[in-house]
Parts: structure tokens; sequence; C-alpha cells
């Protein structure tokens, strides 16, 4: 790389939820040797980083622009990340130092939080030319005189009471609509709507206190933040702010939490089960040989473990999905379904049914000398898998082969704090997948807390939690990951209606919990 190539972007990363990031801030964001930009917004978009990306936090202006300009000269994309909008965030003098410098550089704009907080609160701002809109700080308020039309208010979370009396003292009627909203756009987010001169008494009685929020806040006053008249989407989820244990594999997990975090939940990804190669790799070594000899009239995939374990097997000889050709193949389910479509193959054969072993048994064919030219069946599968449809497919006539294809072992405890919320009753929920990650979890970190709402995949893995002394609150309707987070999803919907039609505040389940902290929102 020149020094031709070396560049400078400014990108706006918006007020806090890393799906407001654009798609060309993103890939900046990939490409960049250096970053800089403060921990909080580094931590949100993390995961977008290259491997040999350098992160540095800024220094003042003048250091900053240096340290940009040097990587830059020195052949680099150097991104400086800016919460919200950049050029609102203060980049210019670091434009500028650019343009002084003779360095190439962009501006990507972001989201800023006067517009992205408010449309996450549900307060629709005036667009039209009548509709007269200002966005000014918190120090600015007392300088701010009465007119019709609305006033945002960044840097709220200071002593917002006293904003309100000196919007008063500054003409402001004392029943002007004024909503508030902390943590914008993040699933902490929490709006209280009142008027001016009753944010203080209302703020107490929706248990808002300093102790209780944590982040920046922005406000809004105007009719637009009247109560009647927000259209509130963000916060009405059904799981909003729930914070979810997923025990699962790590592979797995990332579908679970990806469908939680759409119903406003914090999925919280703790392995329980660690997947590992076979002992011996022999078996695996043969049932390549068979699959491309035409061993197999049958392969039956029961997990997506197992599929990885084929596919990886396949890939270290150089093989692909051509050795399945003339090779039917059964799957116990979506998931596995999903796995195997992504190798590019589709099954021949699903449960009906139950998508379980039991499910895929009772959908089985039985051999047929006259239709079945070969009649073996390769089951690849975990090392503790039941016996269950190795006995079905020979009690049908098929020679089954029972191949170990990973073995399953219990992962190492979680951190000493996700212990503790496990047993405290910090998570509003656990999802249990299996009958494994019930005893995995328990004997890594502990039974659950009484409060926390358990959720299960199916009958049998109900019946573990209930021999584990553990209440079983959801239940899927099918035996599948994406059902199982729908159930809860259904649940938390019933609870919030529940408390609405009764008057009664919204507290999720670990605000239930004796000396739990009460957030109302």
């Amino acid at each position: 790389m020149t020094d031709i190539d070396g560049w400078v972007a400014f990108v706006g990363a918006g007020p806090g939820d890393d799906g407001l990031l654009t798609i060309r801030g993103a890939r900046l964001l990939g490409a960049a040797g250096l970053v800089v930009a403060d921990a909080e917004v580094t931590d949100r978009v993390r995961h977008l980083f290259g491997p040999d990306a350098t992160i540095a936090e800024p220094s003042d202006a003048a250091g900053t622009a240096r340290s940009l300009v040097q990587a830059a000269k020195a052949g680099l994309l150097a991104v400086r990340l800016f919460p919200g909008d950049p050029m609102l965030a203060g980049a210019a003098a670091e434009v500028q130092a650019c343009t002084k410098a003779q360095v190439r550089f962009e501006v990507v704009p972001g989201v800023p939080a006067a517009t992205g907080v408010p449309a996450y609160a549900g307060i629709a701002l005036p667009t039209d030319s009548a509709g007269e809109l200002r966005v000014i700080h918190a120090n600015e308020v007392s300088t701010v005189g009465y007119a019709a039309g609305t006033l945002v208010v960044l840097g709220a979370e200071t002593a917002p009471a006293d904003l309100g009396k000196m919007l008063i003292a500054a003409g402001w009627p004392d029943a002007t609509p004024f909503a508030i909203t902390w943590d914008g756009t993040t699933t902490d987010q929490q709006t209280v709507a009142t008027t001016l001169g009753r944010i203080g008494p209302d703020l107490k009685a929706a248990g808002v206190t300093v102790a209780t929020t944590r982040g920046g806040a922005v406000a809004v006053v105007g009719e637009a933040a009247a109560a009647k008249s927000r259209m509130s989407w963000y916060e009405t989820k059904p799981l909003f702010g729930w914070r979810v244990l997923v025990p699962r594999t790590r592979e797995q997990a990332s579908v679970v939490s990806e469908r939680l975090r759409e119903y406003g939940a914090v999925p919280e990804e703790v392995p329980t089960i660690a997947v590992e190669p076979p002992r011996t790799p022999q078996q695996m070594e043969r049932a390549v040989k068979g699959l491309v000899t035409g061993r197999y009239q049958w392969v039956a995939f029961t997990s997506t473990n197992a599929v990885k374990a084929v596919r990886e097997k396949l890939e270290e000889y150089g093989l692909d999905a051509r050795a399945f050709a003339g090779v039917k193949v059964a799957a116990v389910g979506d998931q596995t379904t999903a796995a195997l479509l992504d190798f590019g193959i589709r099954p021949d054969l699903l449960p009906e049914g139950q998508q379980s072993a039991e499910g895929l048994a009772d959908a089985w064919p039985p051999f047929d000398d006259l239709l079945d030219p070969i009649n073996r069946v390769l089951l690849p599968r975990a090392d503790i898998a039941t016996e269950t449809l190795l006995a079905r497919l020979t009690d049908l006539g098929w020679e089954t082969e029972d191949v170990t294809a990973y073995r399953t072992v219990r992962a190492a405890p979680p951190p000493a704090p996700i212990r503790e919320a496990i047993k405290g009753g910090g998570f509003d929920a656990v999802l249990f997948t299996s009958s494994s990650t019930v005893r995995n979890l328990v004997g890594i970190a502990g039974k659950p807390h009484a409060v926390t709402v358990i959720g299960v995949i199916g009958p049998q893995t109900a019946k573990t939690a209930t021999e584990f002394g553990l209440r079983v609150d959801v239940s899927a309707g099918k035996p599948s990951v994406t059902a199982l987070v729908d159930a809860l999803a259904e649940f938390g919907a019933a609870q919030r209606d529940a408390a609405l039609a009764a008057g009664e505040p919204l507290r999720r389940p670990s605000e239930r919990r004796r000396g739990g902290r009460r957030r109302i929102r």
C-alpha cells in the first residue's frame, strides 16, 4: 500500500442502536487499519472491525487529528468514529486538520440523537413549515422564550425538573407537554411523558431517579410530546429490555439471539456444551470413503453439529456436496435442514410432525429389497445420542452404521457475574433447547432464580427441567428454537397486557424479585 492509498473517514455511529449505522460506515469499519473512538461507541460496533484493526481512544482535537493524519500518510484507512452524526459531534476541527495536511477524507453522516431518539420514543417531530422545530442543549434552556412549535433538548439527563422550571420562567405554559427519553435507541431506553409543571412528581411516580438512569437523555417539549400523540413502537416490543439467557453452543446461539433482539430482548449467550472432534478419526474417515464409493442408501442427520462435522471432514479431503450424489438424505428438523441447504443439499425426508429422532423414525420408510438397492444407513451423531432412531431403523430392516461425528462435553463455568445473575434473579428468562442444556447449566452455574421465566423446546426438556425443580412457564408450539422464542414473546406480551389492564406498573420478571430495581417503562 502506498501513501496515496491512505485516507481518513469521519463516520457517524448513530445514537445507540448499532443497526442505525449506515452500510457505508460499516464497510469502512471493516476495512479500517485504525479506528479512533470513545470506548462506549467502540463497544457497540466492535464486531464490524477487521482482524488487524488498531483501536485507539481520542485525545484532544489536535492530538487526535495528528494521529489520523499520520495513519493516512502511512497508507492506512483511518476511521474517526463519532456518536450520532460526526459534524454535529464536533468533527469540524479534525476535518480541517486533514484539509490543511492535504490528506484525502470523507464524511459519512450518522443518525443524530436529536431525530433518532424521538423516533424511537414514538414522537413525530414537525415536518412542515408551520411546525417550527428548534434543537438546543440543556444549558441554553433559560434563554429560550416560548414559541409555538417543538423544542428538542439535548443533554437533558441533568436535573430534568429544573429544565421545566426554567422553561416556565421563560414564558412556557406549565401544561406544555414534555417527554424525556434516557438511553435512546438502546434496549435500556426509557421514556416518561408528562408536562412542564409535573416533571418532578411524574418522574418520581415512574420510579425514575439518578440511581435508576445511566445514560444520556433527550427531551421533547411541545404538543408532539403529548402522551396521547406518542406512537410508541420500540418500548412496546413484547420482550423489550428483557435479559434472556441462551444456554447453547455458541454456533447455535446466534439464531436464537437474533430473533430475541427482534422482540426487543437482550440475549446473553452462555455456552453450556462444547463440541469437540471424536477421540479417534477412523470412523469418520471410513464414513467419508463410504459416501464416495456408494456404500450408503441413506444419510440421517439429527443435528446441525452432525452436518457441520461431516461437511468439515469432506472439505478436509477436498470434497463437497457432490459426494452425496445418489444418496438420500434425511434431516430431523428446520435448523438441520438449513445447515444442509447451506451446504447445497436438499433433504429427501423430514418428520411430518414432531421434529425429533422419534419423529424422523415415524416418517422413515421400511427397507424394500425390490426398491432399495442398498440397505445401509449412515447415522453421524454425537457420542451421547439416544438409541431411539437406531433401534427403529433396525426394526424397519435397515443396517445402520452409527458413527461418532462429534463429542459433546460440558462447557467451562461462565464468569462469576453471570453465575450470580442466574442464581440471584438477574435474568428475566432462560431458554432451554434440550435436556442437556438444563443439566449442564445447573451443573456449571446453578439453578435459575424463582422469578426467572423458564422456556423449554419440548416435553422431554420440560420433564428434565421439572426434575431439577424448575417451574416451566413457556413451551414451544413445535420443537424449533424460533418457535420457542416466539412463544416467549407471546408470554411477554400477555404479561404486559395484563399489567396494563390492571393499571399496574410494567415490570420485567427480574424487577419483581425482592430488592430488585424498579424501573417503569
